[in-house]
């Protein structure tokens, strides 16, 4: 009830600013995932446009543009008008992931854009198919230190969440394991549930309805305690490797020079849509942890993510391939 009455207090004080662009919009949205359909964001940014958009009177389309780690949709959206009507739907990776890993970037996450609100938080699982005999985070480390570097796991692509998640538990388990980069999260999890790769990291907005269907098996949750939703699945923590943590985010962004009023309005309906209980529901069944920002709030997490992943990424020696 605390979290609901601030995002109604936040949207309350938004709305004023938002005034001053009144005719704001009068032709649809453009929102860019550069992630391919059916991914965390994705399912996510569908959600929660579609309540802005019925609140706002206008549609906004979802235009997915994966590859290259997201690098493509995202400098779409730097280079885009900065006029509102081009927006995107990010994940942490392409924040703050892939510009540590990349030596020469097209555009720069603190200066090409300007961030709107943070929108929920990904809660994280470790997932295989119903071909192997993993049951736990306990059982991959056994098997990976009895065939060092033979199994091979998937991901969304080089410096993807699903790439660092493994590169980071491999390497606090002291492990080996071969990476298989997809170009995109979906195509990595559908080809663990067929068995062609043995396992991977995935945010469970993208394999909850997998698992439910009982085409992935869900054998650990990188949270500190087990998801109310999968109450039987052990965290990774407290099954194989003690203190592991890991989650991402999924945060609305428009191209720098978009006006203040645009950008308030902007954040101020995304916090409405957040407010909604159908919207709170959906994202939370799916494994999403629905929070809302101001857009100052969003930069200081970008700003913090950034050099955090920094550090990580060189102390692992995470390459981008």
């Amino acid at each position: 009830m605390r979290f609901v009455l601030l995002l109604v207090l936040a949207y309350a004080v938004a709305v004023p600013n938002a005034s001053a662009q009144s005719g704001y919009p009068e032709r649809p949205i453009k929102m860019i995932v550069p992630l391919a359909a059916a991914s965390a964001v994705d399912v996510a940014a569908r959600i929660v446009t579609q309540k802005m958009a019925d609140n706002m009177g206008q549609q906004i389309v979802i235009l997915n543009l994966p590859g290259a780690s997201g690098l493509i949709g995202a400098e779409q959206v730097a280079r885009a008008e900065p006029d509102g009507y081009t927006i995107g739907g990010f994940n942490d990776s392409v924040m703050t992931m892939v510009p540590n890993l990349q030596s020469k970037m097209r555009w720069d996450i603190l200066k090409d854009f300007e961030p709107v609100s943070l929108v929920a938080t990904v809660e994280w699982g470790l997932v295989t198919g119903n071909q192997t005999n993993l049951k736990s985070a306990a059982d991959l480390i056994a098997a990976a230190r009895a065939a060092p570097g033979k199994i091979d796991y998937s991901s969304g692509g080089p410096g993807s969440p699903q790439h660092l998640a493994m590169a980071m538990f491999a390497s606090a388990a002291g492990i080996s394991l071969t990476h298989v980069p997809y170009k995109g999260a979906t195509q990595a999890a559908t080809d663990v549930a067929s068995g062609q790769i043995p396992v991977c990291f995935q945010g469970l907005g993208t394999v909850a309805a997998l698992v439910r269907g009982g085409q992935l098996r869900l054998i650990g949750v990188t949270t500190e305690k087990r998801l109310a939703q999968f109450p039987d699945v052990p965290t990774v923590s407290e099954s194989g490797l003690p203190g592991f943590f890991f989650n991402s985010w999924f945060a609305m962004l428009a191209p720098a020079g978009t006006p203040k009023e645009i950008i308030a309005r902007l954040n101020s309906e995304a916090l409405k849509a957040l407010s909604d209980a159908e919207v709170r529901r959906k994202l939370e069944e799916l494994g999403f942890a629905v929070r809302g920002s101001s857009a100052e709030e969003l930069r200081a997490m970008t700003r913090d993510q950034l050099a955090k992943y920094a550090r990580v990424i060189k102390e692992m020696g995470i390459a981008s391939e």
